[in-house]
């Protein structure tokens, strides 16, 4: 049901209302969650913070601010936006975030939420240094595999600041917003963009690092997406009939492109006893996260047998 904003917006004052107001919205929608957000409440607290600029982790200290009456009118038609389109609120305002960073975000990318963003900030701003990782300042190169938005990329070009990064993906589309992040983290100097099929740009490249987080949902899981999660491409969900077709080529490729001592960081979702059956030989190390202990995996170059 469309209802009359006007009068959404002339009853409806603080920050407080307007986030009651969006839980109720999306819990009787039946929204569906998962682009950085689990529940409604949260997912209302993003929209309604980021599209006001304010910091999408400190709902508290504004909920009780009096909003202007054209803040009040631009949350009004991004909440009736996210329940009548299903879009994910990213989408809505236009922007997503890493461990707080912030990247650009439209309709041509997936929404960034990589687990690799968060063991890059907890393997190297843990204090303890990395038990696996490569250390930061010897990284000299570093590639990332189906880039998408560009913000793992961004992410290594911080992290690493030695590094010549290359960000590869097969959607121009893509790309195009890359390059926003690019611009927008000051790192077009660092990173190359490159139009391709994982590493078919790469011809003679070999890296200190290779990172990728690659399409990996199962035919099944596509079928069934709702709504929010079929607004995002296809291209960038679509892993084969079992999810991990893109991964077994990055396995079979990813030993010509490495150098010594180097290593491959890959996120997968849930096909961890797939790959441990077909590659037996390979020595994975699965990397723990907040939500799941084997959705990402390390692989050193002496496991991939390069010396």
């Amino acid at each position: 049901m469309t209802l009359n904003l006007d009068d959404v917006t002339r009853e409806l004052v603080t920050l407080r209302d307007f986030w009651r107001y969006a839980i109720s919205r999306f819990n009787a929608a039946n929204l569906s969650y998962g682009h950085g957000t689990t529940t409604a409440g949260d997912d209302a607290a993003f929209l309604l913070l980021d599209s006001l600029d304010l910091p999408i982790d400190a709902l508290d200290p504004f909920l009780d601010a009096r909003l202007l009456p054209h803040e009040r009118r631009l949350l009004a038609e991004r909440i009736e936006a996210r329940v009548t389109s299903r879009k994910p609120s990213a989408y809505l305002t236009g922007r997503s975030y890493i461990q707080g960073v912030r990247f650009h975000v439209d309709e041509r990318v997936i929404v960034p939420r990589s687990h690799i963003g968060e063991i890059l900030f907890r393997e190297y701003l843990g204090g303890q240094g990395s038990t696996f990782l490569p250390d930061p300042m010897s990284v000299e190169s570093a590639v990332d595999i189906c880039t998408g938005s560009g913000c793992l990329a961004v992410l290594a070009a911080k992290f690493f600041p030695q590094a010549a990064v290359d960000a590869v993906d097969l959607s121009e589309e893509a790309l195009e917003v890359a390059r926003l992040n690019l611009a927008e983290h000051e790192v077009e100097d660092q990173v190359t963009l490159l139009a391709g099929d994982l590493f078919a740009p790469l011809a003679g490249r070999r890296y200190d690092l290779i990172i990728t987080n690659p399409p990996y949902v199962d035919h099944a899981a596509l079928e069934g997406y709702p709504p929010e999660f079929q607004a995002e491409p296809r291209l960038a969900h679509n892993g084969g009939e079992d999810g991990l077709d893109l991964v077994r080529e990055i396995l079979a490729e990813a030993a010509a492109h490495m150098n010594p001592g180097g290593g491959l960081i890959c996120e997968i979702g849930s096909g961890r006893e797939i790959l441990e059956e077909e590659f037996p030989h390979l020595d994975f190390v699965w990397l723990e996260t907040a939500e799941s202990q084997d959705a990402v995996f390390w692989l050193s170059a002496e496991a991939l047998g390069v010396s």
